[in-house]
């Protein structure tokens, strides 16, 4: 018989015996098959002889099937589940063999019945066979066991009823988290390292709001750097998502959990929500989104992990592999149909219209969120940090003077300049910018910096020389008569 046509007889003896739908789709098929091979017995009363030999069962079986078919109807022709057998131990032995087998995960059912024999013999009980034994410790129920031998996360992880929880809206959850990638890439010396991946994900829509690619561990600066990233407006005109999340939900990494991403929460009024510890089934979406990484990604890459027998050779930089990875979010990953979602990450995010809440500028974000790096000295030529030099017309009246800056790792081409926590200025490295500042701009920020110190300094003179002319009176010279002789007591030499 066909599967269609197994499956429409199936469908009309659900709805005219309600209890063989209780059966499961495999004992239905098995006594829809039974039912046709004693058919044409029952109905045309061909001899179970003849029909013995046209198939491969037995008579025996065949008038068994009859039997049944006759007393209890369809539903007494499917596959029963064997009840197990009573066992005529006493209630403490078998209890006692029970305990044997779930006190220990190597315990064999050899060393259970070398112990049951001895107390056997002790307490004058019935010996028990192997087979016995060995019925007990396998109908024994698979949770028991479960709690028993692998302790209660991993009973937790198997068995515990999950709760999915999904946000309602765009930009309601974003969940994040890092994992190391299963590739080699050359770092900056030339020598392979495996780099780390962090990614903040919304929750509603699956969309990559922003990621980090780099060869340092996870860190509360990445973690500040990939909220900035997500939560600015990008350069990529398809790639719209952006805005302050309501709720930020990760795990207990350091990154997450440090006194800085509770100070950045609290500015820019985000809701800090973390999983269970031990729990990764509340990281699900996570863990899904990076196996996408390795199945769909990684996995074409040459260096990774996954598909290489032996060793991989590491062939990419860390640019190289950042670039193609950007273009497989934006052009692929965004843009192909999620399988639970029945649509894109892209088009389920802008789902709905909303505006999404943004921070009053750019430069407000970089003071919430960037972590200071150190705090610098204006140079005469600029600012020197890293090994490279910054300059800005605008740093012309901070010479000599501490400033903080504030830096994007991933982009070291310009930095922020903050004094007193205020926003000073972008200063730029001229030899990674494009964009580079002119020596007559250095000479006429110069110039009018010390034209301005130079009025400042005249009129502090004026001040002082109004106040000596209107506190002081004129001094006149004092004339002394000189004493008789008028001639000068102190010995003088014949050059004076």
């Amino acid at each position: 018989m066909s599967a269609p046509h197994l499956r429409r007889v199936l469908t009309m003896t659900n709805d005219i015996n309600p209890e063989l739908a209780s059966l499961s789709e495999h004992a239905r098929s098995v006594a829809l098959k039974r039912f046709y091979a004693i058919r044409p017995f029952i109905d045309d009363e061909i001899p179970l002889a003849q029909l013995a030999n046209g198939q491969e069962v037995s008579m025996r079986t065949l008038r068994r099937w009859v039997k049944e078919y006759r007393s209890g109807g369809l539903k007494s022709l499917a596959t029963r589940k064997r009840p197990p057998a009573q066992s005529s131990l006493p209630a403490d032995m078998r209890e006692l063999v029970e305990g044997l087998a779930l006190e220990s995960a190597g315990r064999t059912v050899a060393s259970i019945k070398r112990e049951i024999d001895a107390l056997a013999n002790e307490h004058h009980w019935p010996q028990v066979s192997y087979h016995a034994l060995r019925r007990i410790v396998k109908n024994l129920d698979r949770r028991l066991v479960s709690l028993a031998h692998e302790g209660p996360k991993a009973y937790s992880d198997k068995y515990d009823i999950v709760f999915r929880r999904r946000a309602k809206a765009s930009n309601e959850i974003w969940q994040s988290d890092h994992t190391e990638l299963d590739i080699w890439l050359l770092d900056e010396n030339d020598i392979p390292a495996k780099p780390w991946l962090g990614v903040i994900l919304d929750d509603y829509s699956r969309a990559v709001c922003g990621y980090s690619i780099s060869f340092e561990a996870p860190s509360a600066m990445r973690t500040a750097l990939m909220l900035r990233q997500a939560i600015w407006r990008k350069p990529e005109s398809h790639w719209h998502m952006c805005g302050i999340p309501e709720k930020f939900y990760t795990d207990h990494g350091s990154d997450f959990t440090s006194k800085h991403m509770e100070q950045v929460a609290a500015d820019i009024k985000i809701s800090l929500i973390f999983s269970r510890q031990g729990k990764p089934r509340g990281r699900g979406k996570m863990e899904r989104f990076f196996g996408t990484v390795n199945e769909l990604f990684l996995c074409h890459i040459p260096g990774n992990t996954i598909t290489a027998r032996r060793q991989p050779k590491a062939k990419l930089n860390l640019r190289q592999f950042c670039d193609l990875f950007h273009n497989w979010i934006l052009k692929e990953y965004q843009q192909r149909e999620h399988e639970e979602l029945k649509t894109s990450p892209a088009s389920e995010w802008e789902k709905g219209d909303f505006l999404p809440r943004m921070p009053e500028s750019l430069e407000q974000l970089d003071l919430l969120l960037l972590t200071v790096a150190k705090s610098r000295l204006v140079q005469p030529d600029g600012i020197h940090f890293q090994t490279l030099r910054y300059t800005s017309p605008v740093l012309a009246p901070y010479v000599r003077e501490h400033v903080v800056i504030r830096y994007d790792p991933q982009d070291l081409a310009e930095i922020r300049v903050f004094h007193n926590n205020r926003f000073l200025c972008r200063a730029i490295c001229p030899q990674l910018e494009s964009q580079t500042i002119s020596l007559k701009d250095i000479v006429r920020a110069r110039n009018q910096q010390r034209k301005e110190l130079g009025q400042t300094i005249t009129e502090r003179r004026k001040v002082i020389d109004r106040y000596v002319s209107a506190h002081t009176a004129p001094i006149r010279p004092e004339v002394q008569d000189k004493p008789n002789g008028g001639a000068s007591k102190l010995k003088r030499y014949f050059n004076d």
